[in-house]
């Protein structure tokens, strides 16, 4: 298998992707809005990636945040509050914040699972940090590492709940950038010391099994090279400090933030010790690149791989689109309610 997620070109695969997939064996796939029209569209498109190797346990992820980051949006599917909101209600009632989130991320998470999405890319674990570029923003879960925790921990909880995985981001955190790192390298400057207060909320949640990193420069730890890149980060940051051992990503290796081809971009990202290469854009040029950059999947990427997998629905029959709806509405109701106390 290889080390790698790949995107898709549409909605439906087309004949170049079904036989470069079949003979890669990508480690999974990510879905964007160019993917996604109906949900009998969506769904087919899901088990047709699934019976490519035959495997009713697929990595298949999307970004399905809420509020500005969604790809499955209205009117087709339903839209869900930002991280924002629930940091909000937890100024008025704690553990209304936490059971509201763990509410939305169970309803968001029956979405996916009904369209045979087993992976979504959330929680983010970034602390917020004051005149950071808005590219977190209100997509984060507040300026308080234990509360950041807290949410995250019951977003985790709530997907899990309809069977999809999350995945905590973005390692070592991306609160304090004051640049978006889809189009420039990020550097943060902060004294070791203070980063500790960022990494709290990963290491809180270390037991995750899946993560990603971010794409920025921390000058205390790698003055030369972005966490995704640099061997120190991977290894000592996060593998040791936090104490995570789950499943590695990358964040999408398209982004400006990083130099070189996509394929080089790949490589050294595996050489610094991400498990998986992240790559959403689905050109075949670079997925084709990469393939040949990337050394085959470890044993250790591969029991990290399973054992992320091994909680989510097995998607091997039709989902119940009327229980779910009904499933949906008493959460997200529930989820308002408490909302609104804020």
């Amino acid at each position: 298998m290889l080390p790698a997620i790949f995107g898709l070109s549409g909605p439906a695969l087309t004949d170049d992707e079904r036989a470069f997939f079949r003979e890669a064996d990508p480690a999974g796939y990510i879905l964007f809005g160019r993917n996604v029209e109906s949900r009998a569209q969506l769904r087919a498109l899901t088990d047709d990636l699934r019976a490519l190797h035959g495997r009713a346990r697929t990595f298949i992820c999307i970004d399905q945040e809420g509020g500005r980051v969604a790809r499955m949006k209205p009117p087709v599917w339903a839209a869900y509050p930002p991280g924002e909101r629930f940091d909000r209600l937890w100024d008025t009632a704690p553990a209304s914040a936490i059971e509201a989130m763990r509410a939305n991320a169970h309803a968001l998470g029956l979405d996916l699972a009904e369209a045979g999405i087993s992976v979504d890319c959330l929680p983010l674990l970034d602390v917020r940090a004051p005149g950071a570029h808005d590219v977190i923003g209100d997509r984060a879960l507040g300026a308080e590492p234990l509360r950041v925790a807290a949410l995250g921990r019951a977003a985790l909880d709530g997907l899990a709940r309809a069977g999809v995985m999350g995945v905590v981001k973005h390692m070592p955190g991306h609160g304090r950038a004051m640049a978006d790192s889809h189009k420039e390298l990020p550097t943060v400057s902060a004294p070791a010391e203070e980063l500790e207060r960022d990494l709290q909320p990963f290491r809180a949640l270390k037991d995750a099994a899946v993560g990603m990193t971010g794409h920025i420069r921390f000058t205390a730890w790698d003055a030369d090279n972005p966490a995704t890149h640099s061997r120190f980060v991977i290894e000592h940051i996060i593998r040791e400090r936090i104490g995570f051992d789950g499943l590695l990503l990358t964040d999408d290796l398209d982004m400006q933030a990083l130099g070189g081809s996509v394929p080089e971009r790949a490589a050294r990202a595996q050489a610094a010790g991400c498990d998986i290469a992240l790559n959403c854009w689905a050109k075949m040029d670079d997925m084709v690149g990469i393939a040949e950059a990337l050394a085959p999947m470890s044993a250790r990427t591969a029991s990290r791989l399973e054992r992320a997998l091994a909680p989510t629905a097995a998607f091997d029959g039709a989902a119940d689109g009327a229980a779910i709806l009904a499933d949906q509405a008493a959460l997200a109701g529930k989820r308002d309610a408490l909302l609104a106390l804020a």
